[in-house]
């Protein structure tokens, strides 16, 4: 049954990373990558009780945090420069 389910997270993570690539905005884009940092958490975890390491959750936990912190870090980072969303208005050129 968790080979199944670590499947399954191969699956959602495949999918995350495609959404990643197409994400109509950069909004869009983070949320994937977000979503793909969740499920590796979810994938460090699993196959820690899969092979019966439990250090493997501490791995897990720190990896979880990293990936909360760079999310936020990246939201104000694109906050301050100023990330527009739409690529018709013609003063997004002069910003570039």
């Amino acid at each position: 049954m968790i080979s199944v389910t670590i499947i399954a997270l191969f699956v959602v993570m495949v999918l995350s990373i495609i959404r990643c690539f197409v994400g109509p905005s950069l909004y869009d884009r983070i949320l994937a990558v977000n979503l793909f940092g969740t499920k590796t958490v979810l994938l460090i975890a699993l196959l820690g009780f899969y092979m019966g390491r439990p250090d493997f959750l501490d791995i897990a936990l720190v990896y979880a945090l990293i990936n909360f912190i760079s999310v936020i870090g990246f939201l104000r980072y694109s906050d301050s420069i100023g990330f527009n969303q739409s690529n018709d208005n013609p003063s997004n050129e002069e910003h570039r």
